[in-house]
């Protein structure tokens, strides 16, 4: 059962626990550490709520009002998340009370925020109060110069755009707890990050019963890598093979050279290209053109660079050159996208 209390949403301490789950016992005077969850356009539903259940079930199974939360939207209507689920908000951009952390939820639109988010963000931070974000909500922390110096975890998709806007190497970490703000990469790493979030609170023991609840098998620490750059058993089997992809990644905007990689790969070009096409089933100049091209693909579809910005971006000396390379990979030019 969840209550409403002016605005605040928890879960009744008279809810029953479930047959088989442990009752997990606070000691000391209760606190509620209150939350406001902004919901950006086109928010990430699974991000939004994998940050939510968790203060649920803490409540749940201390059977006490730990946490509260409020959800907020840019004007107090409704939110329509990137699956097309719209859920109803509390509240407006109303000023809130220092004590409460907002925790900015967005998705596919990261420019979504207008200049009154920037603003409240700012006014509630100037006051002393606590922020976090979800997914690509560290875009709206960036835009508002909120970031301090504190990395930011993006999801690893976002990280070419995020970098390119900022200038700031976002963390591929799954979720990062800094001084002044914490997020995380979105997906299902906000259980991860509310569960490092309650057990500060209350402990490891509380924390790894609510990920028990939520079958999340085993909490994630926050320097755990979103993705792999190659897989695990290429690092076993082709280490070689995996620091030239490494060193591929590491030089977009300005791509290294044959005789570079195959210093990197510690032997010939000849030899580099024999053993590369045979692990990859690609000659290393084309695999390396696919990921300077998927880069691009990213900036294109999630920042406002010119074709040409892009271009050299990724590493290509002329928006024509860019334009035809991109027409052979994907089949459409980089202005369709436009």
């Amino acid at each position: 059962m969840t209550l409403y209390v002016e605005g605040r949403r928890f879960h009744d301490a008279r809810a029953i626990i479930p047959r088989g789950v442990a009752y997990v016992p606070v000691t000391g005077p209760v606190t509620t550490r209150e939350f406001a969850f902004l919901a950006l356009p086109h928010f990430t539903l699974l991000a939004f709520s994998s940050a939510i259940e968790p203060l649920r079930i803490a409540n749940q199974l201390t059977q006490q009002p730990l946490y509260g939360w409020s959800l907020f939207s840019m004007d107090g209507a409704p939110v329509e998340s990137s699956a097309g689920v719209r859920i109803e908000v509390d509240h407006g951009l109303i000023p809130l009370r220092r004590e409460t952390t907002v925790i900015v939820c967005s998705g596919t639109d990261a420019q979504a925020a207008d200049r009154s988010v920037l603003s409240w963000l700012r006014a509630h931070v100037r006051q002393g109060g606590g922020i976090g974000a979800i997914c690509t909500g560290a875009y709206t922390l960036a835009r508002a110069g909120l970031l301090g110096e504190d990395t930011p975890a993006v999801h690893w998709e976002n990280g070419p755009a995020f970098r390119e806007l900022f200038d700031v190497e976002p963390l591929q970490q799954l979720y990062v707890i800094g001084k002044k703000h914490f997020s995380c990469a979105g997906g299902e790493a906000g259980i991860d990050m509310m569960l490092a979030l309650i057990a500060e609170d209350h402990g490891k023991k509380l924390a790894d019963a609510v990920a028990e609840m939520c079958l999340h098998g085993r909490h994630r620490e926050a320097d755990v890598v979103q993705k792999a750059i190659y897989p695990k058993a290429m690092l076993t089997r082709h280490p070689g093979i995996a620091k030239v992809i490494a060193a591929m990644k590491e030089n977009i905007a300005t791509p290294l050279g044959q005789e570079e990689l195959a210093e990197v790969f510690g032997r010939t070009p000849r030899h580099l290209e024999r053993i590369f096409k045979a692990v990859m089933q690609e000659t290393p100049k084309g695999y390396y053109l696919g990921l300077r091209l998927q880069e691009a693909r990213n900036l294109l579809s999630e920042t406002t660079l010119s074709i040409l910005e892009v271009a050299i971006a990724t590493g290509f000396n002329s928006r024509s050159s860019f334009s035809k390379a991109y027409k052979t990979r994907f089949k459409v030019s980089p202005s369709s996208l436009r």
